[in-house]
Protein backbone atom coordinates (compact mmCIF):
# COMPACT_ATOMS: atom_id res chain seq x y z
CA UNK A 1 0.00 0.00 0.00
CA UNK A 2 1.29 3.48 -0.80
CA UNK A 3 2.59 5.59 2.11
CA UNK A 4 0.01 8.35 1.63
CA UNK A 5 -2.88 5.91 2.07
CA UNK A 6 -1.18 4.51 5.18
CA UNK A 7 -1.02 8.01 6.65
CA UNK A 8 -4.68 8.68 5.84
CA UNK A 9 -5.63 5.38 7.48
CA UNK A 10 -3.63 6.23 10.59
CA UNK A 11 -5.28 9.64 10.93
CA UNK A 12 -8.72 8.06 10.56
CA UNK A 13 -7.93 5.48 13.26
CA UNK A 14 -6.73 8.23 15.59
CA UNK A 15 -9.97 10.17 15.15
CA UNK A 16 -12.29 7.15 15.24
CA UNK A 17 -10.73 5.16 18.07
CA UNK A 18 -8.62 7.49 20.22
CA UNK A 19 -10.58 10.75 20.41
CA UNK A 20 -8.39 12.42 17.84
CA UNK A 21 -9.01 15.87 16.42
CA UNK A 22 -8.10 17.69 13.20
CA UNK A 23 -4.34 17.71 12.83
CA UNK A 24 -3.96 21.17 11.30
CA UNK A 25 -6.46 23.14 13.39
CA UNK A 26 -5.53 26.74 14.18
CA UNK A 27 -5.46 26.35 17.93
CA UNK A 28 -2.96 25.16 20.57
CA UNK A 29 -1.86 21.54 20.38
CA UNK A 30 -4.37 19.44 22.32
CA UNK A 31 -4.39 15.88 23.56
CA UNK A 32 -6.70 14.90 20.70
CA UNK A 33 -4.46 16.43 18.04
CA UNK A 34 -1.40 14.68 19.47
CA UNK A 35 -3.34 11.40 19.37
CA UNK A 36 -4.14 11.90 15.68
CA UNK A 37 -0.55 12.80 14.83
CA UNK A 38 0.72 9.76 16.74
CA UNK A 39 -1.66 7.40 14.93
CA UNK A 40 -0.69 8.86 11.55
CA UNK A 41 3.06 8.78 12.25
CA UNK A 42 2.76 5.23 13.55
CA UNK A 43 0.95 4.25 10.36
CA UNK A 44 3.68 5.63 8.09
CA UNK A 45 6.67 4.73 10.29
CA UNK A 46 7.27 1.24 8.77
CA UNK A 47 8.04 2.78 5.38
CA UNK A 48 10.98 4.61 6.94
CA UNK A 49 13.00 1.55 5.89
CA UNK A 50 13.28 3.01 2.39
CA UNK A 51 15.70 5.63 3.76
CA UNK A 52 18.42 2.99 3.83
CA UNK A 53 18.27 2.77 0.05
CA UNK A 54 19.58 6.34 -0.20
CA UNK A 55 22.79 5.28 1.55
CA UNK A 56 23.39 1.95 -0.18
CA UNK A 57 24.15 0.78 -3.70
CA UNK A 58 22.75 -2.69 -3.11
CA UNK A 59 20.11 -3.19 -5.84
CA UNK A 60 18.54 -6.04 -3.86
CA UNK A 61 17.41 -3.92 -0.89
CA UNK A 62 13.92 -3.55 -2.40
CA UNK A 63 13.58 -7.31 -1.84
CA UNK A 64 15.81 -8.13 1.13
CA UNK A 65 15.22 -5.05 3.30
CA UNK A 66 12.02 -3.21 2.33
CA UNK A 67 9.03 -4.48 4.33
CA UNK A 68 11.20 -6.39 6.79
CA UNK A 69 12.22 -5.26 10.31
CA UNK A 70 10.06 -2.13 10.44
CA UNK A 71 7.11 -4.22 9.18
CA UNK A 72 7.64 -7.01 11.71
CA UNK A 73 4.94 -7.98 14.18
CA UNK A 74 7.72 -9.20 16.48
CA UNK A 75 9.48 -5.82 16.47
CA UNK A 76 6.29 -3.74 16.61
CA UNK A 77 6.14 -3.45 20.46
CA UNK A 78 9.72 -2.13 20.57
CA UNK A 79 9.01 0.53 17.96
CA UNK A 80 5.73 1.51 19.64
CA UNK A 81 7.39 2.05 23.03
CA UNK A 82 10.29 3.98 21.48
CA UNK A 83 8.02 6.28 19.47
CA UNK A 84 5.74 6.85 22.48
CA UNK A 85 8.71 7.77 24.68
CA UNK A 86 10.03 10.15 22.01
CA UNK A 87 6.60 11.78 21.70
CA UNK A 88 6.30 12.25 25.47
CA UNK A 89 9.74 13.87 25.52
CA UNK A 90 8.86 16.26 22.66
CA UNK A 91 5.46 17.21 24.10
CA UNK A 92 6.96 17.90 27.55
CA UNK A 93 9.64 20.06 26.01
CA UNK A 94 7.05 22.03 23.99
CA UNK A 95 4.54 22.02 26.88
CA UNK A 96 1.80 20.39 24.82
CA UNK A 97 -1.02 18.30 26.19
CA UNK A 98 -0.48 14.63 25.38
CA UNK A 99 -1.89 11.19 26.19
CA UNK A 100 -0.06 9.10 28.77
CA UNK A 101 2.94 6.99 27.83
CA UNK A 102 0.81 3.82 27.96
CA UNK A 103 -1.89 5.34 25.74
CA UNK A 104 0.67 6.65 23.25
CA UNK A 105 2.27 3.21 23.11
CA UNK A 106 -1.13 1.71 22.29
CA UNK A 107 -1.81 4.36 19.63
CA UNK A 108 1.55 3.80 17.95
CA UNK A 109 1.11 0.02 18.12
CA UNK A 110 -2.29 0.24 16.42
CA UNK A 111 -0.91 2.63 13.79
CA UNK A 112 2.03 0.35 12.99
CA UNK A 113 -0.27 -2.70 12.98
CA UNK A 114 -2.59 -0.99 10.49
CA UNK A 115 0.37 -0.47 8.15
CA UNK A 116 1.46 -4.11 8.45
CA UNK A 117 -2.06 -5.42 7.79
CA UNK A 118 -2.63 -3.17 4.79
CA UNK A 119 0.73 -4.16 3.29
CA UNK A 120 -0.14 -7.82 3.84
CA UNK A 121 -3.34 -7.19 1.88
CA UNK A 122 -1.31 -6.35 -1.25
CA UNK A 123 0.68 -8.71 -3.48
CA UNK A 124 4.22 -7.46 -2.81
CA UNK A 125 4.85 -9.59 0.27
CA UNK A 126 5.68 -8.46 3.83
CA UNK A 127 8.24 -10.07 6.17
CA UNK A 128 6.04 -9.91 9.25
CA UNK A 129 8.08 -12.50 11.19
CA UNK A 130 11.52 -10.97 10.60
CA UNK A 131 14.16 -11.34 11.94
CA UNK A 132 13.00 -14.80 13.06
CA UNK A 133 11.75 -15.79 9.62
CA UNK A 134 12.33 -14.05 6.28
CA UNK A 135 9.33 -15.28 4.29
CA UNK A 136 7.08 -12.76 2.49
CA UNK A 137 3.37 -13.56 3.08
CA UNK A 138 0.93 -11.74 0.78
CA UNK A 139 -2.87 -11.89 0.86
CA UNK A 140 -3.47 -10.49 -2.67
CA UNK A 141 -6.61 -8.62 -1.61
CA UNK A 142 -5.92 -5.00 -2.60
CA UNK A 143 -4.02 -3.33 -5.43
CA UNK A 144 -0.96 -1.52 -4.13
CA UNK A 145 -2.52 1.86 -5.06
CA UNK A 146 -6.26 1.47 -4.53
CA UNK A 147 -7.99 4.82 -5.11
CA UNK A 148 -11.36 3.47 -3.99
CA UNK A 149 -9.96 2.33 -0.65
CA UNK A 150 -8.04 5.59 -0.20
CA UNK A 151 -11.24 7.56 -0.85
CA UNK A 152 -13.13 5.54 1.77
CA UNK A 153 -10.45 6.46 4.31
CA UNK A 154 -10.22 10.14 3.39
CA UNK A 155 -13.83 11.16 2.61
CA UNK A 156 -15.24 10.74 6.16
CA UNK A 157 -12.42 12.87 7.56
CA UNK A 158 -13.21 15.64 5.08
CA UNK A 159 -16.92 15.35 5.88
CA UNK A 160 -16.18 15.55 9.61
CA UNK A 161 -14.20 18.74 8.97
CA UNK A 162 -16.94 20.25 6.76
CA UNK A 163 -19.71 19.62 9.30
CA UNK A 164 -17.80 20.41 12.47
CA UNK A 165 -19.58 23.78 12.91
CA UNK A 166 -22.32 25.88 11.33
CA UNK A 167 -20.25 28.96 10.42
CA UNK A 168 -19.26 29.00 6.71
CA UNK A 169 -20.69 25.50 6.31
CA UNK A 170 -21.79 25.91 2.71
CA UNK A 171 -18.46 27.42 1.69
CA UNK A 172 -16.54 24.53 3.21
CA UNK A 173 -18.89 21.99 1.60
CA UNK A 174 -18.58 23.63 -1.84
CA UNK A 175 -14.79 23.82 -1.64
CA UNK A 176 -14.42 20.19 -0.54
CA UNK A 177 -16.88 18.98 -3.19
CA UNK A 178 -14.95 20.86 -5.90
CA UNK A 179 -11.63 19.41 -4.76
CA UNK A 180 -13.08 15.87 -4.56
CA UNK A 181 -14.73 16.17 -7.98
CA UNK A 182 -11.48 17.35 -9.58
CA UNK A 183 -9.66 14.48 -7.89
CA UNK A 184 -12.22 12.02 -9.32
CA UNK A 185 -11.65 13.37 -12.82
CA UNK A 186 -7.87 13.25 -12.34
CA UNK A 187 -7.91 9.67 -11.05
CA UNK A 188 -10.11 8.62 -13.98
CA UNK A 189 -7.65 10.16 -16.43
CA UNK A 190 -4.70 8.43 -14.75
CA UNK A 191 -6.52 5.08 -14.69
CA UNK A 192 -7.44 5.32 -18.38
CA UNK A 193 -3.86 6.27 -19.22
CA UNK A 194 -2.51 3.05 -17.67
CA UNK A 195 -5.22 0.93 -19.27
CA UNK A 196 -7.53 0.39 -16.29
CA UNK A 197 -11.15 -0.33 -17.32
CA UNK A 198 -12.79 2.85 -16.05
CA UNK A 199 -15.11 5.05 -18.10
CA UNK A 200 -16.10 8.70 -18.07
CA UNK A 201 -19.56 7.55 -16.95
CA UNK A 202 -17.98 6.09 -13.82
CA UNK A 203 -16.40 9.45 -13.04
CA UNK A 204 -19.79 11.16 -13.44
CA UNK A 205 -21.35 8.62 -11.06
CA UNK A 206 -18.62 9.27 -8.50
CA UNK A 207 -19.18 13.01 -8.70
CA UNK A 208 -22.91 12.45 -8.19
CA UNK A 209 -22.20 10.42 -5.04
CA UNK A 210 -19.86 13.15 -3.80
CA UNK A 211 -22.65 15.68 -4.32
CA UNK A 212 -24.98 13.61 -2.14
CA UNK A 213 -22.52 13.54 0.75
CA UNK A 214 -20.94 16.99 0.50
CA UNK A 215 -23.71 19.24 -0.79
CA UNK A 216 -27.08 17.71 0.11
CA UNK A 217 -26.53 17.58 3.92
CA UNK A 218 -25.18 21.13 3.80
CA UNK A 219 -28.32 22.52 2.18
CA UNK A 220 -30.38 22.00 5.33
CA UNK A 221 -27.60 21.55 7.86
CA UNK A 222 -28.36 17.86 8.30
CA UNK A 223 -24.66 17.02 8.46
CA UNK A 224 -24.31 19.11 11.61
CA UNK A 225 -26.37 16.52 13.50
CA UNK A 226 -23.68 13.89 12.98
CA UNK A 227 -20.94 13.97 15.61
CA UNK A 228 -17.31 14.45 14.56
CA UNK A 229 -16.26 11.02 15.86
CA UNK A 230 -19.24 9.35 14.18
CA UNK A 231 -18.18 10.45 10.69
CA UNK A 232 -14.76 8.92 11.29
CA UNK A 233 -16.08 5.71 12.86
CA UNK A 234 -18.43 5.15 9.94
CA UNK A 235 -15.48 5.69 7.59
CA UNK A 236 -13.35 3.19 9.48
CA UNK A 237 -16.19 0.66 9.41
CA UNK A 238 -16.67 1.22 5.66
CA UNK A 239 -12.95 0.61 5.04
CA UNK A 240 -13.10 -2.62 7.03
CA UNK A 241 -16.16 -3.74 5.04
CA UNK A 242 -14.28 -3.00 1.81
CA UNK A 243 -11.38 -5.22 2.89
CA UNK A 244 -13.91 -7.92 3.83
CA UNK A 245 -15.50 -7.72 0.38
CA UNK A 246 -12.03 -7.94 -1.15
CA UNK A 247 -11.48 -11.17 0.78
CA UNK A 248 -14.58 -12.79 -0.70
CA UNK A 249 -13.84 -11.39 -4.17
CA UNK A 250 -10.35 -12.89 -3.96
CA UNK A 251 -11.76 -16.30 -3.07
CA UNK A 252 -14.09 -16.13 -6.08
CA UNK A 253 -11.21 -15.05 -8.30
CA UNK A 254 -9.02 -17.96 -7.15
CA UNK A 255 -11.85 -20.35 -8.05
CA UNK A 256 -12.00 -18.83 -11.53
CA UNK A 257 -8.26 -19.38 -11.96
CA UNK A 258 -8.59 -22.98 -10.81
CA UNK A 259 -11.37 -23.52 -13.35
CA UNK A 260 -9.15 -22.15 -16.09
CA UNK A 261 -6.27 -24.44 -15.07
CA UNK A 262 -8.58 -27.46 -15.00
CA UNK A 263 -10.09 -26.60 -18.40
CA UNK A 264 -6.68 -26.56 -20.08
CA UNK A 265 -5.35 -29.43 -17.93
CA UNK A 266 -2.44 -27.35 -16.66
CA UNK A 267 -0.04 -28.95 -14.17
CA UNK A 268 0.27 -25.93 -11.92
CA UNK A 269 3.05 -25.48 -9.41
CA UNK A 270 1.28 -22.48 -7.89
CA UNK A 271 -1.63 -20.20 -8.73
CA UNK A 272 -2.60 -16.71 -7.73
CA UNK A 273 -5.37 -14.17 -8.21
CA UNK A 274 -4.08 -10.61 -7.98
CA UNK A 275 -6.29 -7.50 -7.78
CA UNK A 276 -6.36 -5.03 -10.65
CA UNK A 277 -7.63 -1.44 -10.60
CA UNK A 278 -10.09 0.15 -10.47
CA UNK A 279 -12.51 -2.12 -8.58
CA UNK A 280 -12.94 -5.42 -6.77
CA UNK A 281 -14.34 -6.94 -9.97
CA UNK A 282 -11.07 -7.01 -11.90
CA UNK A 283 -8.45 -9.71 -11.30
CA UNK A 284 -5.27 -11.05 -12.83
CA UNK A 285 -4.98 -14.84 -12.63
CA UNK A 286 -1.48 -16.34 -12.76
CA UNK A 287 -0.60 -20.03 -13.08
CA UNK A 288 2.99 -21.13 -12.61
CA UNK A 289 3.86 -24.27 -14.58
CA UNK A 290 7.10 -26.14 -15.13
CA UNK A 291 7.89 -24.34 -18.39
CA UNK A 292 6.27 -20.96 -18.00
CA UNK A 293 3.44 -18.83 -16.62
CA UNK A 294 -0.15 -18.56 -17.87
CA UNK A 295 -2.03 -15.33 -17.31
CA UNK A 296 -5.80 -14.85 -17.49
CA UNK A 297 -7.51 -11.52 -16.78
CA UNK A 298 -11.21 -11.45 -16.03
CA UNK A 299 -14.09 -9.47 -14.56
CA UNK A 300 -15.97 -11.21 -11.75
CA UNK A 301 -19.13 -9.32 -12.64
CA UNK A 302 -19.30 -11.29 -15.92
CA UNK A 303 -19.67 -14.56 -14.02
CA UNK A 304 -21.94 -13.02 -11.40
CA UNK A 305 -24.39 -11.58 -13.91
CA UNK A 306 -24.27 -14.43 -16.42
CA UNK A 307 -22.11 -12.68 -19.00
CA UNK A 308 -19.24 -15.20 -19.06
CA UNK A 309 -17.74 -15.89 -22.45
CA UNK A 310 -18.17 -19.32 -24.04
CA UNK A 311 -16.11 -21.17 -26.57
CA UNK A 312 -17.15 -21.67 -30.20
CA UNK A 313 -19.30 -24.65 -29.26
CA UNK A 314 -20.82 -22.83 -26.30
CA UNK A 315 -19.54 -25.48 -23.90
CA UNK A 316 -17.27 -23.65 -21.51
CA UNK A 317 -17.56 -20.35 -19.72
CA UNK A 318 -13.74 -20.04 -19.47
CA UNK A 319 -12.48 -21.11 -22.90
CA UNK A 320 -12.92 -17.77 -24.65
CA UNK A 321 -11.54 -15.61 -21.84
CA UNK A 322 -8.46 -13.71 -22.95
CA UNK A 323 -5.29 -15.40 -21.74
CA UNK A 324 -1.57 -15.38 -22.47
CA UNK A 325 1.24 -17.86 -22.07
CA UNK A 326 4.75 -16.69 -21.20
CA UNK A 327 7.17 -19.60 -21.74
CA UNK A 328 10.57 -19.77 -20.10
CA UNK A 329 13.52 -19.71 -22.46
CA UNK A 330 15.00 -23.09 -23.32
CA UNK A 331 17.78 -24.00 -20.86
CA UNK A 332 21.33 -23.13 -21.90
CA UNK A 333 24.73 -22.54 -20.31
CA UNK A 334 24.19 -18.79 -19.96
CA UNK A 335 20.91 -19.18 -18.07
CA UNK A 336 22.48 -21.82 -15.84
CA UNK A 337 25.44 -19.52 -15.11
CA UNK A 338 23.09 -16.64 -14.32
CA UNK A 339 21.17 -18.81 -11.86
CA UNK A 340 24.36 -19.28 -9.83
CA UNK A 341 24.71 -15.54 -9.18
CA UNK A 342 23.74 -14.36 -5.70
CA UNK A 343 21.55 -11.50 -6.92
CA UNK A 344 19.69 -13.75 -9.35
CA UNK A 345 19.04 -16.25 -6.57
CA UNK A 346 17.60 -13.37 -4.54
CA UNK A 347 15.33 -12.46 -7.47
CA UNK A 348 14.02 -16.03 -7.67
CA UNK A 349 13.51 -16.09 -3.89
CA UNK A 350 11.36 -12.97 -4.17
CA UNK A 351 9.48 -13.70 -7.41
CA UNK A 352 6.29 -15.73 -7.16
CA UNK A 353 5.63 -15.98 -10.92
CA UNK A 354 9.05 -15.64 -12.58
CA UNK A 355 9.62 -15.91 -16.32
CA UNK A 356 13.14 -16.32 -17.73
CA UNK A 357 13.93 -14.97 -21.20
CA UNK A 358 17.10 -15.13 -23.28
CA UNK A 359 18.42 -13.39 -26.37
CA UNK A 360 21.69 -12.26 -27.90
CA UNK A 361 22.79 -8.77 -28.86
CA UNK A 362 25.74 -9.37 -31.14
CA UNK A 363 28.31 -11.23 -29.02
CA UNK A 364 26.52 -10.40 -25.76
CA UNK A 365 24.18 -12.93 -24.16
CA UNK A 366 21.28 -11.40 -22.21
CA UNK A 367 19.32 -13.28 -19.54
CA UNK A 368 16.19 -11.57 -18.13
CA UNK A 369 14.07 -12.64 -15.17
CA UNK A 370 10.68 -10.93 -14.73
CA UNK A 371 8.02 -11.29 -12.04
CA UNK A 372 4.56 -11.28 -13.65
CA UNK A 373 2.95 -10.03 -10.45
CA UNK A 374 3.94 -6.57 -11.61
CA UNK A 375 2.42 -6.42 -15.09
CA UNK A 376 2.46 -8.11 -18.47
CA UNK A 377 5.80 -8.67 -20.19
CA UNK A 378 6.70 -5.79 -22.45
CA UNK A 379 4.76 -3.29 -20.32
CA UNK A 380 6.52 -0.42 -18.52
CA UNK A 381 5.64 -1.53 -14.99
CA UNK A 382 7.02 -5.05 -15.57
CA UNK A 383 10.44 -3.71 -16.57
CA UNK A 384 10.73 -2.22 -13.09
CA UNK A 385 10.91 -5.82 -11.83
CA UNK A 386 12.97 -7.32 -14.64
CA UNK A 387 16.51 -8.27 -13.63
CA UNK A 388 19.02 -8.41 -16.48
CA UNK A 389 22.33 -10.26 -16.67
CA UNK A 390 24.65 -9.60 -19.62
CA UNK A 391 27.53 -11.97 -20.43
CA UNK A 392 30.21 -12.26 -23.06
CA UNK A 393 30.54 -15.35 -25.24
CA UNK A 394 32.70 -17.08 -22.64
CA UNK A 395 29.97 -16.67 -20.03
CA UNK A 396 31.76 -13.93 -18.07
CA UNK A 397 29.35 -11.46 -16.45
CA UNK A 398 29.53 -8.01 -18.00
CA UNK A 399 26.75 -6.47 -15.90
CA UNK A 400 23.78 -7.40 -13.75
CA UNK A 401 21.11 -4.87 -12.84
CA UNK A 402 17.43 -4.01 -12.80
CA UNK A 403 16.40 -3.16 -16.33
CA UNK A 404 15.17 0.33 -15.44
CA UNK A 405 18.25 1.38 -13.48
Amino acid sequence: MDTITHGIAGALIGKAAFGGEDMLALRPMTRGRVATWAAMLGAIFPDSDILRQFFSRDPMLIMTWHRSITHSLLCMPVFAVALAALTRWVTRMLKWEAPSLAMLTLIYAVGIASHIVLDLATSFGTMIWSPWKWSRPAWDLLFIVDFTFSALLLAPQLLAWVYRKKENLKNRASIMWSVAALAAVGVTAIAQNVGAPISAGTAVSIIAVLSIFFLLPASRGMGLRVRYATWNRVGLAAACVYVGLAFFAHRAAVEQVKKFAALFQLQSESIGALPLPPSLWHWDGLINTERGVYEVRFDLSDALFGKSAKDAAGNSEMAAIEHRYYPDAAPNSYIEAARQLRDVQTVFWFARFPVTRFHKEGNVAVVEISDLRFGQLGKEQTRAFTFEVRMDEAGKVISQRWERE
